[in-house]
């Protein structure tokens, strides 16, 4: 069974390929052979190739940047999902579609629930909700996956920038008031494998479990990674960004264990293999 992969060369879309190969055929889309941002080009590339399913991995995720150029990130984020579920439609084609916490305002104390109401704080977030409104309405035929604090290998992330930042400075300021789910893009890759085999079409909610901050996220990597070095934690209003962050986004996963029958590990674990898989790419190289 072919499946298409867009964004094939980002942080998760080199796991899904990787994960996805073990039984399927995969068919790489990257931008110079399909902007998702061209209706025309999506039709004819997907009618093309006529996979059963596409996963959706092409996305703005520029979060900071989102605030000066919003237009930009609703392209690609917005109509780009527009258009992918236009053509999925049209031509019976599964879509997995990949959006993010940042949906929500972050105004609770417990984990968000699949259909709480989204009340996104920055245009980073808007333009995920765009692409959520469009994909509900076009296509009904998705699987709408949202994870969050996404790591892995290929790709800027708060995993690497703590330990590339922990050799150039004396010591770390991280914020300690924003709550989340750590995810590991090979562990999202995983279940979006098994998502799909159950063709149980819906939202689903994917992190790897437990709840952290910045603050001991960032303390753990560097406990896991042994380097000793001290951790200040600081508020969100002293670490001022362009973009605000939601307080609270960690994610309830009902019900993705009703469905596929587990949950993915917890992110320490996570964590533990993503650095033991980098240690032995670095040796390889």
């Amino acid at each position: 069974m072919p499946i298409a992969i867009t964004g094939p060369n980002g942080l998760l879309g080199r796991e899904v390929a990787k994960v996805f190969k073990k039984e399927y055929d995969v068919i790489e889309l990257p931008h110079d052979i399909l902007d998702i941002t061209d209706l025309n080009q999506v039709r004819e590339v997907l009618s093309n190739h006529m996979p059963t399913v596409l996963v959706n991995c092409a996305a703005y995720t520029a979060v900071d940047k989102a605030e000066e150029e919003p237009k930009k990130a609703n392209l690609v984020n917005g109509l780009g999902v527009r258009n992918l579920a236009l053509a999925c439609r049209d031509l019976s084609i599964d879509l997995v579609h990949i959006s993010t916490d940042y949906v929500f305002n972050g105004n609770t104390d417990t984990p968000w629930r699949i259909f709480d109401v989204r009340d996104p704080i920055n245009a980073y977030g808007y333009s995920k909700y765009l692409g959520e409104r469009y994909l509900e309405t076009v296509n009904p035929k998705y699987f709408l996956v949202r994870t969050s604090w996404l790591f892995g290998i290929g790709g800027p992330n708060f995993v690497s920038t703590i330990l590339r930042t922990a050799t150039k400075q004396t010591e770390l300021r991280v914020v300690n008031d924003q709550f989340g789910c750590p995810t590991y893009a090979l562990d999202l890759a995983c279940f979006l494998f098994k998502l799909v085999k159950t063709g149980a079409y819906g939202v689903y909610h994917v992190t790897n479990q437990g709840i952290t901050n910045w603050y001991d996220f960032a303390k753990e990597i560097l406990r896991q990674a042994g380097i000793n070095i001290p951790v200040v934690a600081v508020s969100s209003d002293e670490y001022v960004r362009p973009a605000k962050r939601p307080k609270n986004s960690a994610l309830d996963p009902f019900p993705l264990k009703e469905t596929v029958g587990s949950l993915p590990p917890f992110w320490q674990d996570a964590l533990s293999r993503f650095l033991s898989e980098t240690q032995t790419k670095e040796c390889l190289d």
